[in-house]
């Protein structure tokens, strides 16, 4: 009887790798739906529905954008946590809903750390520190200075979770009284800004340069540790005596929790060798972000750093989501 449960255990393990084996090779086989937590046309939007054509090449079947705005990210992270766990619902998640949020509502609907599966770090997204062009500062040691000679005066457009927190983090890091004036998403802040009711405005590389480029903004600095490509000739805030500063938005693709490990595997292969081509890395730049890639583990260890950095910034400062 003994060796007949044994026969019957083997049995059933070999079943199950034989089907985690075949839904590897039979998938994808329908339409898969890629939620998006933002709205339509924003940055995050733009740069997944490329990269989605981009897997429906890849893999044979069409991936589709689905968008599900709102609450910061949250309403759309906790409609894919609650998916089915089958790999036909994906998340492009980021540092607000994997790294933020939790510690600025009491309640997300959602465990980032628990409820997904990492599948890849699809890129970074730097931010830029812009002026009106009449703004007298034209540095962020001739920002800092001012702000100290002007305190609470020198007022700071936030149009986004990412830009609070490299004000949050500029604020902290040099003691500057800047004032901050929270927007609904960038569209607003920047008219505002190049129209002169605000003087400077945080917000990303790919909303930022070509209003730079167009002589209408004038970038002082750059969020990521170095400066970056993405914004030729416009030094970092570190590189600007503000040592080890940077923040920097991140996008990811996750799946809910309990996804089979071959389905995750050949996600990020895929994602691997789309985000290697030439032609991509060339026009994800040009949307704004820089192409990164690597292992589910590496996600997870980017994640976790990132909780630990920002967590505690956003306890001390008190922040709240809208």
């Amino acid at each position: 009887m003994r060796r007949r449960g044994v026969a019957i255990a083997l049995g059933l393990i070999a079943g199950m790798a034989f089907g985690t084996a075949a839904t590897a090779q039979t998938y994808p086989n329908k339409p898969v739906r890629i939620i998006v937590p933002y709205q339509a046309g924003q940055g995050t939007d733009v740069i997944t529905r490329y990269l989605a054509d981009k897997l429906s090449t890849a893999m044979g079947e069409r991936f589709i954008v689905d968008n599900k705005p709102g609450a910061g990210g949250n309403i759309g992270t906790e409609v894919a946590a609650r998916s089915p766990a089958d790999g036909y619902t994906l998340l492009v998640g980021t540092v607000a809903t994997h790294a933020m949020n939790e510690f600025m509502y009491p309640q997300t609907g959602f465990d980032a750390e628990k409820d997904f599966a990492p599948i890849i770090l699809t890129g970074i997204v730097p931010l830029a520190i812009s002026a009106h062009p009449a703004f007298p500062a034209n540095s962020i040691p001739e920002l800092i200075a001012a702000a100290k000679a002007n305190p609470d005066k020198i007022n700071i457009a936030m149009p986004s979770t990412s830009a609070r927190m490299v004000y949050e983090l500029l604020k902290a890091r040099t003691g500057a009284p800047l004032f901050g004036v929270p927007y609904k998403g960038s569209a607003t802040a920047m008219t505002e800004v190049i129209g002169g009711q605000v003087q400077l405005t945080i917000d990303t590389i790919t909303a930022t340069r070509g209003q730079v480029a167009g002589g209408k903004l004038k970038a002082l600095a750059v969020t990521s540790l170095k400066s970056t490509e993405l914004m030729p000739g416009v030094k970092s805030v570190a590189e600007q005596g503000v040592e080890g500063f940077e923040m920097t938005a991140w996008n990811a693709l996750y799946a809910p929790k309990g996804t089979p490990p071959a389905i995750v595997e050949a996600l990020n292969a895929a994602m691997t060798k789309i985000l290697a081509e030439p032609e991509t890395r060339a026009r994800l730049l040009q949307m704004g972000i820089e192409p990164v890639g690597g292992t589910p583990a590496q996600l997870v260890a980017l994640e976790k750093a990132e909780r630990a950095k920002w967590g505690p910034l956003i306890k001390a400062a008190g922040l709240k989501g809208d």
